[in-house]
């Protein structure tokens, strides 16, 4: 009999309508009581941890499900969080670097539409989440409309239908059906029953998205401001050098002891620092290439990373570097390591 600890936050999946609109109201157990009856023996535990719009979610509340999980982690062989849809892609890709070398699933699911509502999505993610959760896999994973995706690489691309993520440059885990999981790649097996807790993080963080017309002037507020800057470029990795040249500024956060990641503004595919003569003038610096990683993943890898030193040379090396399947090392470019 397989042992599932379901860990709950809130989120669209748990709202009710107020006054104002949907928010969340129900319990772990108003949750579990939705569900059908179980077709495989299992025993469902559950833990309310928080009930909140994940638009409120916090780094602090990542390490409270990450320290949840540790504590609890020989009592279960598997783990199911619910959670809000918009930022559950930063979610579990946290959860993915705070909890290293991971023998057992942690899933994490939602819904578009509350479980109470007749026509909802949440009662079939969130079997299938359940159902995922038997496994014999190790990591942390989405599952959501039928489809499971690695923890890094879950990104959110429609606002309302029931298939809001997609993998993004990575294939799918599986797909769900009733009660048959089908592989579409091959998962490793971690037969180690020792998980690592990490969660030291800075979230001392910036994102900033380019755009014809920004002024150099705003990295003057990130230099002040924050240890770190993930920056959305253009294309393949290409900053503005003329008329407003950016660059300049650049080079003076790197002076100054800021992380500078670049990342690109287009969905798939990644950066090329090397192809363009915007981006070979940013890669002669101690510039980070996020290579094909996407912002979430990006971003709660840099608090973690940040979370440990502040040696550039150090966060440069560790951003570079795969963790749960967040980054692919390409053939023939900067990427190679």
């Amino acid at each position: 009999m397989k042992r599932i600890l379901l860990l709950t936050t809130g989120g669209t999946i748990a709202s009710v309508q107020g006054e104002d609109g949907l928010t969340p109201g129900i319990t772990d157990k108003d949750l579990v009581g939705y569900l059908p009856e179980y077709k495989e023996e299992l025993l469902l535990h559950s833990v309310i941890l928080m009930n909140i719009d994940s638009t409120n979610m916090q780094p602090e509340y990542w390490v409270e499900i990450a320290q949840t999980i540790y504590n609890k982690y020989n009592e279960y062989d598997g783990f199911v969080i619910t959670h809000g849809t918009d930022t559950l892609g930063y979610t579990s890709a946290a959860l993915s670097y705070m909890l290293q070398d991971l023998a057992k699933p942690v899933i994490v699911t939602g819904s578009m539409v509350p479980i109470s509502f007749e026509e909802t999505d949440a009662k079939k993610n969130m079997m299938d989440a359940i159902r995922f959760a038997c496994e014999k896999v190790c990591g942390v994973y989405a599952v959501f409309d039928g489809k499971v995706i690695s923890g890094t690489r879950v990104v959110k691309v429609r606002s309302k239908s029931y298939n809001a993520f997609m993998s993004i440059n990575s294939p799918y885990i599986a797909h769900i059906e009733g009660s048959e999981v089908y592989y579409l790649e091959n998962i490793p097996v971690n037969e180690s029953n020792v998980v690592k807790l990490d969660t030291s993080m800075c979230s001392n963080v910036f994102v900033l998205k380019l755009f014809p017309g920004i002024t150099p002037e705003v990295f003057d507020y990130i230099k002040q401001s924050y240890r770190g800057v993930v920056i959305e470029s253009y294309g393949n990795g290409g900053i503005p050098f003329k008329k407003r040249n950016l660059l300049q500024k650049i080079h003076e956060l790197i002076e100054a002891g800021i992380a500078v990641v670049i990342t690109t503004q287009c969905l798939e595919e990644g950066t090329d620092l090397q192809r363009y003569e915007v981006g070979r003038k940013l890669s002669k610096k101690l510039i980070i290439s996020s290579g094909n990683m996407n912002t979430e993943a990006i971003v709660t890898k840099l608090m973690w990373v940040l979370g440990k030193t502040n040696d550039l040379d150090q966060v440069k090396k560790r951003m570079e570097t795969p963790i749960a399947n967040d980054l692919q090392i390409q053939e023939n470019n900067s990427l190679v390591l």
